[in-house]
Order: structure tokens, then C-alpha cells, then sequence
């Protein structure tokens, strides 16, 4: 397969396929602790690498940490090709627990150890993963601006935000991407979408596979797939990647199989009828 099918994109200045690879299905259950099968995690790590995927997003918070080491155990050395993306700003305190911590002090301490997790010199991405509502944007963003400046971070992105943060932060330090939840059943980033391409920035995709009603049997995402001989997992994507050429989408699984199916999806093709039946839908 050639992930190449549906291009590429630059996020700052490492051109990336459109189709990554989200990493954190590979801790334990709730995103918190050890995987059940290390050695499988680190399996899927590698063939994902193999299949072409070079865009890899992860985050301090996942596991917490867990994911980042394991990263480093199945890639490192890193191909050149291949982006290490991963996150600062959310804390995790148990399984499902989530609570967002921008004081640059902190933001700080994440990417010092985020460095050491990784075994890098410099993050070739680091987004804040959350705004902390408690302490101003413009802090937030600034002091990963003066750890840019210090060359521990090559890029910045940004996860979860509306246009007017986006736009907020970008009058503080060039802002890369954006990581909000989209696909074809939750489209509330719409505008946010819309807004990156129109900037040239890149749109990052979590949670990428469409579910509920639409996916379900019988329904339009099932309806397209039949037709193609595709997986509804494989339409969901070919149809993101078709929405907007400033979209990656970051399908992530603990299963070989599953990451086959999810890399399948480089080479489906939607005709323009299709991608407005999935849209209107």
C-alpha cells in the first residue's frame, strides 16, 4: 500500500503523510499504567513504521509516561523520516482522570523529562494538550516559545482549542497544528478545520473513525463501504482525508490487525458522490 495516495503535509518544516499513527491505545486500560502485552504494543509500534506511517502522536499523560517510553523502546534510534509528536499540559491521577496543568513551570519540567523519555535532544512537535483555564493562554504558549527558542522544541501545536485561542496563542509564537477531535460523526471543530486550512496550518485528527449511527450496519458509512469492498474504518478515514488536504488523521489500536485494516484505508478512493453523501449524512 502507499500512504502516498492522499499526499502530504508540513508540519513545521517535517513533511509527514497524512495517514499517522495515535499511540495511546498502547498503555493500560482507562490510559492509565502498563499495557497488558508490552511486547505487542511494541509490535504494532514498528509495523506501523513499516506501513508508512511517520507521523507518531503521543503524550506525557498517557500512562502517565508509559506510552512515551514505549515509543522509545520499539523506534529509537528514530528513522529520519519518521515525527515523534507528543503533548504537555494534561495531568493524569487515575484511570480516566484528566486535569489540565499549564503553569510554565510545569510545562517546563514535562518537556525536560519528555526529552529524557524520548531520548532526543529537541521535540520534533510538542502541542499543550489542554488550556488551563486557570492560568492565562498567553503564559501557557510562552513559555513553550522560550523552550523553542532554547532548541528543545522544534514545533508547536496546540489540542482542543477554538479559533479565537488559536488565534490568541499565534500572537505569541507560530503555532504548527492543531489536535482537536473530528471525524465524520463529531464535526464541532468545523470552523477550526476551515480555519487551519485557510492559514496553512495542519488539522490533526484524534479520533478518527466515525461510530454510532452512521457507522452502523445498514447505515451510510456501511452503505459506501459495500460498495468499495472497504471496511467501515477505512471509509471513515478516506473520508476525512478527502474533507481537507491540511488533515491528519491519527487512527490508533493495540491490534496488528487493526492497524493493518486502519493503513488499508491509504487506498480507498471516494468518488466526489460519495464523499457528499458521507458529508450530508
Amino acid at each position: 500500500m502507499s500512504l502516498l495516495h492522499h499526499g502530504t503535509l508540513t508540519i513545521g518544516g517535517r513533511t509527514v503523510h497524512r495517514l499517522g499513527f495515535g499511540a495511546m491505545s498502547l498503555t493500560g486500560p482507562g490510559v492509565w499504567g502498563p499495557p497488558e502485552d508490552r511486547e505487542a504494543c511494541l509490535r504494532v509500534l514498528r509495523r506501523a513504521v513499516e506501513l508508512g506511517a511517520d507521523f507518531i502522536d503521543t503524550a506525557d499523560s498517557y500512562g502517565p509516561y508509559v506510552n512515551e517510553e514505549i515509543i522509545r523502546e520499539a523506534l529509537h534510534p528514530y528513522p529520519e523520516h519518521v515525527t515523534i509528536a507528543t503533548k504537555a499540559g494534561f495531568v493524569r491521577t487515575g484511570p480516566g482522570e484528566w486535569h489540565p496543568v499549564g503553569r510554565p513551570a510545569y510545562l517546563r519540567q514535562e518537556v525536560e523529562m519528555s526529552l529524557r523519555r524520548l531520548g532526543v535532544d529537541r521535540l520534533d512537535l510538542l502541542q499543550l494538550h489542554r488550556v488551563d483555564p486557570e492560568v492565562p493562554l498567553e503564559d501557557q504558549v510562552g513559555e513553550l516559545k522560550a523552550l523553542r527558542d532554547e532548541g528543545k522544541i522544534a514545533a508547536i501545536g496546540l489540542s482542543e482549542v477554538t479559533v479565537e485561542q488559536l488565534e490568541r496563542a499565534r500572537r505569541v509564537v507560530e503555532i504548527a497544528s492543531v489536535q482537536n477531535r473530528y471525524n465524520l460523526t463529531l464535526r464541532a471543530s468545523e470552523d477550526v478545520l476551515d480555519h487551519c486550512e485557510a492559514q496553512g496550518l495542519a488539522f490533526i485528527a484524534y479520533t478518527p473513525i466515525a461510530k454510532g449511527r452512521l457507522a452502523a450496519p445498514g447505515g451510510p458509512v456501511d452503505h459506501v463501504a459495500r460498495d468499495l469492498g472497504a471496511t467501515p474504518a477505512q471509509v471513515s478515514l478516506a473520508w476525512l482525508l478527502a474533507r481537507s488536504p491540511a488533515l491528519v488523521a491519527i487512527p490508533g489500536t493495540s491490534s496488528l490487525a487493526h492497524l493493518e485494516e486502519n493503513m488499508g484505508a491509504a487506498t480507498v478512493s471516494l468518488t466526489p458522490e460519495q464523499v457528499a453523501e458521507l458529508s450530508a449524512a
